[in-house]
């Protein structure tokens, strides 16, 4: 959900022209000789990343002799409808790399193949278990988990310092007087709000509630207990010391270039940005920048868990299933995550892979203890993903005073029942 990735029209096209699902021209596919060529749709930064992925698919090729990888780069925000085309025109790759929130929906239109028992999840409980429950439909696994985020409290401690603080905030409560404390005592605003409405969750899991109760069925993002992290978050925006809210189109872009120049004290945001954050003037000693689990409401604490999965396509003939399966595996081993955190700066999903070089990169200990503190995993309903639309909609209104807060979460709820016809 946060990472659009450029690419050419070439790129583009070869993304859908691409595939390897058994057809003649595949090797092996008819019980030929010649290896089995299996194809993947990274979703992966084209520029910065992509190159590593591929030095990996050739150390694999190496021990695998009798599987060929072709590799395709296609844009993330580009991905998740060409990927659900494909599919359903039995023309996907053999692998996709997935937001974690496409798994379950993929899934239960039957595009994957479960992968319990497979060479894919091999090692199962390395991996963290709220990452393995994202990746699951119905009991059965659809995803290996192949690196993973959160959101952080994120802190100048130089700021804070100054401020008379030498820790995070642990609750919204906290934040308001360290924030109301900077901007008494430094240039700066103590702390930028981000409508957005994945990062408008914390305060939903900060009071025990989410947008639904999968389990149970019900919507709930118009409870008592939304209503009150809802009035949380209003309130902070009335809070001294805190930036007004930023309802434009590059809000996002603000927030960052005003945390990474010292004009913000605190952000929440995700360790994909780390590596921009440390390049920023404010945190050229990375030792400056403090992460902290995200503050926490009267039930508690907690930050959405994002973050892919490969998964592999169901339209595949065994033979292609077969080696994908071993690819997956081979890619989202720890030895194989550990690797990628050093040379991409993402957090692994299996805890061998966080070995003491992974830890020592700037703010990966910091992160680990983030994720094992405060991560917690999505509702698993197959429409969940798509839910954050109306929920940042109707929040925002709330938080610019356009409607009260019980409105515009009954409004949210309302699209949700068109949604989800099954819920109550």
């Amino acid at each position: 959900m946060r990472r659009g990735i450029a690419a050419t029209a070439l790129t583009a096209t070869l993304a859908l022209a691409v595939t390897a699902c058994g057809g003649d021209s595949d090797s092996g596919s008819k019980g030929t000789s010649g290896p089995v060529t299996i194809t993947w749709w990274d979703t992966s930064n084209a520029t910065n990343e992509a190159p590593n992925y591929k030095a990996l698919i050739s150390e694999f090729e190496k021990a695998n002799k009798d599987i060929k990888v072709t590799y395709v780069n296609v844009p993330f925000d580009q991905a998740q409808n060409k990927f659900q085309t494909a599919a359903g025109s039995k023309g996907a790759p053999d692998v996709i790399r997935a937001d974690v929130g496409w798994t379950a929906n993929w899934a239960k239109s039957q595009f994957l193949a479960p992968l319990d028992g497979t060479d894919a999840l091999k090692n199962s409980e390395d991996i963290t278990p709220a990452l393995l429950k994202q990746a699951q439909y119905e009991g059965k696994t659809y995803g290996a988990p192949i690196v993973t985020d959160s959101l952080a409290l994120m802190w100048n401690k130089e700021l804070l310092k100054k401020a008379g603080f030498d820790k995070a905030p642990t609750t919204w409560d906290e934040l308001k007087k360290v924030s109301k404390a900077v901007a008494a005592k430094t240039d700066a605003d103590g702390f930028w709000m981000n409508k957005a409405g994945y990062y408008q969750m914390p305060f939903l899991y900060g009071e025990g509630t989410d947008l639904i109760d999968s389990e149970g069925k019900k919507i709930t993002v118009n409870s008592p207990e939304a209503v009150k992290a809802i009035e949380t978050s209003k309130s902070l925006l009335k809070a001294p010391g805190v930036a007004k809210l930023d309802v434009s189109a590059d809000s996002y872009a603000h927030m960052q270039d005003a945390f990474t120049t010292g004009k913000v004290a605190m952000i929440v945001q995700g360790p994909w940005e780390l590596t921009n954050i440390y390049k920023g003037a404010a945190f050229k000693d990375a030792a400056n920048l403090g992460l902290a689990t995200v503050p926490g409401g009267s039930a508690g604490k907690g930050a959405p868990i994002g973050g892919h999965n490969l998964s592999v396509y169901a339209g595949s003939d065994a033979a292609h299933q077969k080696a994908a399966q071993k690819f997956v595996g081979f890619m989202t081993s720890g030895e194989t995550q550990a690797k990628i955190a050093l040379k991409n700066s993402t957090l692994p999903t299996r805890t061998s892979a966080y070995t003491a070089e992974v830890k020592a990169l700037p703010g990966f200990a910091d992160m680990q203890t983030v994720l094992a503190e405060g991560g917690k995993a999505r509702g698993s309903d197959p429409s969940y993903s798509s839910l954050y639309t109306d929920f940042e909609t109707n929040v925002t209104k709330v938080l610019q005073g356009k409607v009260g807060v019980q409105k515009g979460l009954d409004d949210a709820a309302a699209a949700y029942k068109k949604l989800l016809k099954d819920y109550s």
